[in-house]
């Protein structure tokens, strides 16, 4: 009987939207977020990976103390379970993600997004996605071009074509991303408007973006941000996401030297997105 690994998280202080960005970066097969811990899947052993992790956090005091307990369980369909547990999120009055197996009834100037997650990041849950949604919703117009850098399950480049531009490309490093963000294209009616594209950003050919958004962590987006210069045209926009309130300062004078003009920051707790133009 194949087995699986389950691990309760607890920390103090707990804040379940930073621990769980960093626990994402060693790949989990899922994360479910309580009230006072969180819950990792992984199919292989990570315990060691996680205690690692928690004491650097330690060190950066970014927390001060933490409890991990290890179960190893028969394989059942854990994903399915973690799907149940996905509710419809109201990002604002006009845009609306909602789970693949739940129901919802939309008004007329709304925008439903179905997102069938498969454990990829961009459920709309985490306030970075949120963010990057409500500055798309501000700057994408009709008949644009969008690039999503770090597409995850796809969300932005389908919100992207919801919201009225003309074609999104999707680019991120994980197979399992591609499959489940061409999976979310079908489910929302927008495959031939929505190309997905698995590598690094310069496996995208394209150039001259009206409008690139890149929801990662701070290190990648100031080791790409020429790259992503690259791609958009002149007095094209950029919004970054992915980071925290603590970032800004980093994050915006790297771009402003390289061309962009700061436009606006955006924040949802300790989270924030960026917006540039480029000049």
């Amino acid at each position: 009987m194949k087995t699986y690994f389950e691990y309760s998280l607890s920390t103090s202080p707990f804040d379940a939207d930073i621990i769980s960005s960093f626990i994402w970066e060693l790949s989990p097969e899922g994360i479910v977020e309580e009230e006072t811990k969180l819950i990792i899947y992984s199919q292989t052993k990570i315990e060691n990976e996680v205690s690692e992790l928690m004491v650097s956090l330690i060190n950066k005091k970014v927390i001060e103390d933490f409890s991990l307990d290890e179960d190893e369980l028969e394989e059942k369909n854990w994903n399915e379970e973690w799907e149940n547990n996905l509710e419809i999120i109201h990002v604002s009055e006009k845009i609306i993600i909602k789970p693949s197996n739940k129901d919802y009834v939309k008004s007329d100037d709304q925008i439903v997004i179905t997102i069938n997650p498969k454990m990829s990041f961009g459920t709309g849950e985490h306030q970075t996605t949120k963010l990057c949604l409500l500055a798309l919703d501000k700057y994408v117009k009709k008949n644009q071009k969008v690039l999503d850098v770090g597409s995850g399950t796809g969300v932005l480049a389908i919100a992207s074509v919801l919201m009225g531009a003309e074609k999104s490309f999707a680019v991120d490093n994980d197979e399992w991303c591609y499959e489940n963000g061409i999976e979310n294209s079908e489910i929302n009616s927008v495959k031939e408007k929505v190309t997905f594209i698995i590598g690094e950003i310069n496996d995208c050919q394209e150039s001259d973006f009206d409008l690139v958004v890149a929801n990662i962590q701070r290190n990648i987006l100031l080791q790409i941000k020429n790259e992503l210069k690259k791609k958009l045209k002149s007095d094209g926009i950029l919004i970054l996401s992915g980071l925290l309130d603590i970032d800004f300062d980093i994050i915006k004078p790297s771009y402003e030297e390289i061309g962009f003009q700061f436009i606006e920051k955006n924040q949802m707790n300790e989270w924030i997105s960026i917006s540039f133009k480029l000049m």
